[in-house]
């Protein structure tokens, strides 16, 4: 596995980069260990595909982001589970360990958008940009219901973004947001609602 190091105002955001398919299963496997609390093998993560659509999902889009020799079935597989519950996630999108989509109805992220490690997706969720550039970000982060993210701005470390927040500024690390524009309402228990975390390697 590759990893690249992507710029963030509140530090780096290190991010996986597959380079085969075993790579592929280890960032499903780092998925799921947000969902289950447990180290599945590859017959447990299959069978727990049949009664989840966001598992699914989740699988569909680790595959895509390697160009191997299934590159375009799983790109297919992605775009049917995609349409059917409005995820709209690029599987280029730079995306870390453990990306936690909770309900999985309505994601939108922008194919600029990094996602930082042990991340949490709400339902509604805008990650957008008319511009360009979408947001970067960090680690342990908790994004809330029907929540928007515009354009160029940096979410830092262990931020927690409360349900219906538009956040138009950079969110310091360890920072509760809220309300519309989003600002600061907390700085204490930082990362709170990201649980069962994966381990990473770096």
């Amino acid at each position: 596995m590759k990893h690249l190091k992507c710029e963030n105002k509140n530090g780096n955001v290190i991010i996986p980069v597959p380079e085969s398919y075993s790579d592929c299963v280890t960032l499903i496997r780092s998925d799921f260990f947000r969902y289950t609390g447990k180290n599945l093998s590859i017959l447990e993560m299959w069978r727990k595909t049949f009664s989840s659509h966001v598992l699914k999902f989740n699988v569909w889009l680790r595959l895509s982001s390697y160009r191997g020799w299934a590159y375009y079935y799983c790109r297919f597989r992605l775009s049917r589970i995609s349409r059917k519950y409005g995820l709209q996630i690029n599987p280029h999108c730079k995306i870390g360990y453990g990306l936690y989509i909770s309900h999985g109805f309505g994601t939108i992220v922008n194919p600029t958008a990094i996602i930082g490690n042990n991340v949490n997706l709400s339902q509604f969720t805008t990650i957008g940009s008319n511009k360009g550039k979408a947001a970067v970000i960090g680690d342990n982060v908790y994004i809330g219901p029907s929540v928007c993210l515009v354009e160029d701005i940096h979410i830092g470390n262990n931020a927690s973004i409360g349900a219906g927040a538009v956040v138009v500024k950079d969110v310091p690390e360890n920072a509760t947001v809220a309300g519309v524009p989003a600002r600061v309402i907390s700085e204490n228990d930082p990362g709170r609602f990201v649980n069962r975390r994966w381990t990473l390697p770096f």
